[in-house]
């Protein structure tokens, strides 16, 4: 991989875009959405329900403060999640949800009006979000500094462009659920048995309250 403008952006403008508190806590949200949608059998279904509409307005709100920042480099960056771990790791989302994991969409942009009712996925959604914060947080560990100011770069652009609008369709359904008085505590085989202790609540709360004392 070469520079596209090295001259413009020295070793010290990266590592301050790279390392800047926004990124920072970006990545620690995006790797805790990361590692519990890899893990989302180990949580009963009302659990996995109510903690995806709890660290979803998190993902939001850290990404719309991700700093602006140019490419650096002439090649893309490297994809991590394959179609096949994308596939594999949708089903066990849709093993999950079951019956619920249908929701009908209100807008979808791009479209033009119509009065019949469009369907949407919540598995589909969050492996859509997840995707592009796998391959970000993939390429940010990889510790080259160009390499992660690339992957914000890209990251930012995808939210704006297609991830976060799925985030907040998502979102809408998710609170439907959890606020519908529909019962979600029917436990097949694997919800009965099911290992919560991934369920970080405790971080979630620390986190809402560093937020609040940050004023973001």
């Amino acid at each position: 991989m070469h520079r596209n403008y090295s001259e413009k952006m020295d070793a010290e403008g990266l590592n301050q875009i790279v390392y800047s508190k926004n990124v920072i806590e970006f990545v620690a949200v995006a790797s805790e959405f990361c590692r519990f949608a890899e893990n989302v059998p180990r949580f009963p279904k009302r659990e996995a329900i109510d903690y995806s509409r709890k660290i979803l307005p998190l993902v939001y709100i850290k990404a719309v403060l991700l700093p602006p920042a140019e490419t650096v480099l002439d090649d893309e960056i490297e994809k991590f999640v394959s179609e096949f771990d994308y596939n594999i790791l949708l089903q066990k989302w849709v093993d999950k949800l079951g019956e619920d994991d249908t929701y009908h969409e209100v807008f979808e942009p791009g479209l033009p009006y119509s009065e019949d009712t469009l369907e949407n996925s919540i598995s589909e959604n969050i492996l859509d979000i997840y995707q592009d914060l796998k391959d970000f947080i993939s390429a940010y560990s990889l510790g080259n500094e160009e390499v992660m100011n690339d992957a914000i770069v890209v990251c930012r652009i995808n939210f704006e462009d297609y991830w976060g609008q799925r985030l907040v369709n998502v979102l809408r359904a998710l609170h439907m659920l959890m606020a519908g008085g529909k019962n979600l505590d029917e436990a097949d085989g694997k919800d009965g048995n099911a290992n919560t202790d991934n369920n970080k609540t405790g971080w979630l709360d620390g986190l809402f309250n560093q937020d609040r004392d940050n004023n973001f």
